[in-house]
């Protein structure tokens, strides 16, 4: 059956992409604040008691399906007195709004619960080398007093965090170096000693100290560039007198150590979760080799307060964030 078309309706064709997106635009700005009075009414088949069950005066009711109607260009009720009753089209509308006013109730319960005190969640991002004792030992730490938040936990190297930060994909961040940006907070937690890593049977293997200098001819294993820790390693080696040779670049530190292991060159890298077998680790005494760890949130992005809760705790560790 063919849909009852009004005259006036608002809505013109035109062969043009823009003025069909801007229609789009328009008509769901339009429609929108209707859609929860139109499938009122729809399902009481009666303006004055949908009225009374909304709390909104009839009067208000009527006119908003009549300029609903008017908006569409299409008869959605038959009148019928005191009552209504859908028209072929207003049932093929109704079941479409049904389902747009159950996604926005889902929506706003998930957004609900996530903002819970007791039962929200956190977005929370973290390095890699971070992953297999510091951040569990956090999480375990602070559900002793939370125990139902929940988290979203996200690795990645510094620059990809900070980006998921700005995109609102993050709440909360640990990273490194400490970035120094104006539409960014970040405090520093803590700092990590940082060794230079070589094969057991490197000429250094022996020693337990070492100055980085005495690496200068080496070939180095690093992370690849935009990476926080290559930058210190960079930056390290500069003020230790010579620009690193690197042979291999990668994505993750503990494939870092096993390059080394397999005598494929020397690394600048925080300890291990576990010791590793086939490599030796020395301490730096020259510059001092640390990389600094920070907790990172977007400036004036507001926090719920299960975030809020995280961040005062990971603030509450500071000079004790590291196992």
């Amino acid at each position: 059956m063919a849909h009852q078309q009004r005259s006036q309706g608002r809505l013109s064709p035109s062969g043009d992409t823009e003025d069909i997106e801007k229609n789009t635009e328009d008509i769901a700005r339009l429609l929108a604040p209707r859609l929860a009075h139109f499938a009122g009414v729809a399902r009481t088949e009666h303006v004055t008691r949908a009225a009374q069950e909304m709390q909104v005066p009839q009067s208000t009711l009527s006119r908003a399906m009549v300029r609903l109607e008017q908006d569409l260009g299409v008869d959605l009720f038959a009148r019928h007195g005191r009552t209504v009753s859908l028209t072929p089209a207003g049932r093929t509308f109704l079941a479409s709004v049904e389902r747009a006013l159950a996604e926005i109730e889902r929506a706003a319960e998930e957004v609900r619960a996530d903002a819970d005190p007791a039962t929200g969640k956190v977005a929370f991002g973290f390095l890699h080398t971070m992953g297999a004792e510091t951040v569990p030992g956090l999480i375990h730490a602070f559900r002793a007093d939370h125990p139902r938040v929940r988290f979203s936990l996200v690795q990645n190297y510094g620059e990809a965090m900070l980006e998921r930060l700005r995109a609102g994909e993050l709440d909360l961040c640990l990273t490194s170096p400490v970035p120094d940006a104006p539409d960014l907070v970040a405090r520093r937690l803590d700092e990590q000693k940082l060794r230079l890593v070589v094969p057991a049977d490197h000429r250094l293997a022996d020693r337990r100290r070492v100055r980085l200098a005495e690496a200068a001819e080496e070939v180095f294993v690093t992370l690849e560039p935009g990476y926080g820790l290559r930058r210190i390693t960079d930056a390290l080696c500069r003020e230790a007198g010579f620009k690193p040779r690197v042979a291999f670049e990668g994505e993750e530190t503990e494939t870092l150590r096993g390059l080394v292991a397999a005598g494929l060159g020397v690394a600048l890298l925080p300890p291990p979760p576990v010791p590793r077998p086939g490599v030796a680790e020395l301490t730096v005494t020259a510059p001092r080799a640390v990389r600094e760890i920070g907790v990172a949130w977007l400036e004036g992005h507001p926090d719920t307060p299960p975030v809020a809760a995280f961040k005062k705790f990971l603030l509450s560790r500071r000079g004790r964030l590291l196992p």
